[in-house]
């Protein structure tokens, strides 16, 4: 039986581990890093036997950290919107706690590569950032296991602290894209009319040149671009250096 000592211990531990996420999001640290400490802080809250999060990504749940090892599916398993029970929580964006025979509910989605797939319990709770979807946190069960409601909130705690974080990379994300695209678009322009001026060709014509050229030398276009404005750099300085 629980003393009260032993409650005021067990929350000092909780209110240090949710500190300590709290600073790690403020310190920017990598995603992946902030993910795995929230799995911490919910293995020191809460018994189950496998906690998995998936982090929503162009309308997909991503898989990305988890507690048991899956080198083979994190980062790489999806999950689409309204699919099983972590499709529904992400789609109503309300948690869901099944006390047995998860993978027989009816919205269960099984993956051969999870074996924690056939276990009796579930807990899922959305992760959100200003009431908008960013993840989904699981929890598993090998035994039947009925969620209280402090478990089911300490866990939304710890996804609504995650949330912004995980939202403000994922817009990091994808501005780092779109300044990529940008840079790829002005090397192929600067290419592009290079190869206009020095072979007599139209914009078309150069552009298809690049594209045939590209997969010829299985490059991407923004690498031959940049191999062509290299040697065109490299052809300037050689005759600056002969007149000189």
């Amino acid at each position: 039986m629980s003393t009260t000592n032993d409650l005021f211990v067990n929350e000092h531990r909780e209110m240090d581990l949710l500190h300590e996420i709290g600073s790690r999001i403020a310190a920017a640290d990598p995603l992946h890093e902030v993910l795995d400490r929230v799995v911490q802080f919910i293995s020191a809250v809460a018994k189950f036997d496998s906690c998995l999060v998936y982090v929503l990504e162009e309308n997909e749940l991503v898989l990305r950290a988890s507690k048991n090892p899956h080198p083979d599916v994190v980062d790489r398993l999806k999950l689409q919107i309204g699919r099983g029970i972590t499709g529904w929580v992400a789609e109503h964006k309300k948690p869901m706690a099944v006390g047995r025979n998860a993978y027989k509910d009816p919205r269960f989605q099984s993956f051969k590569e999870l074996p924690e797939d056939r276990f009796e319990a579930f807990l899922s709770v959305p992760v959100l950032s200003r009431d908008k979807l960013v993840g989904v946190i699981n929890l598993q069960h090998k035994k039947p296991h009925v969620h209280s409601p402090q478990e089911i909130r300490l866990i939304s705690t710890s996804g609504f602290l995650v949330g912004a974080e995980i939202e403000m990379a994922r817009l990091e994300g994808e501005n780092s894209q779109l300044s990529e695209q940008l840079e790829s678009r002005k090397a192929v322009e600067r290419a592009k009319g290079i190869v206009q001026r020095d072979f007599q060709l139209s914009e078309e014509e150069a552009y298809l040149m690049l594209q045939t050229q590209s997969r010829q030398r299985r490059k991407s276009m923004r690498e031959l671009a940049e191999a062509i404005v290299l040697g065109e750099e490299i052809k300037r300085s050689q005759a600056k250096s002969e007149s000189a």
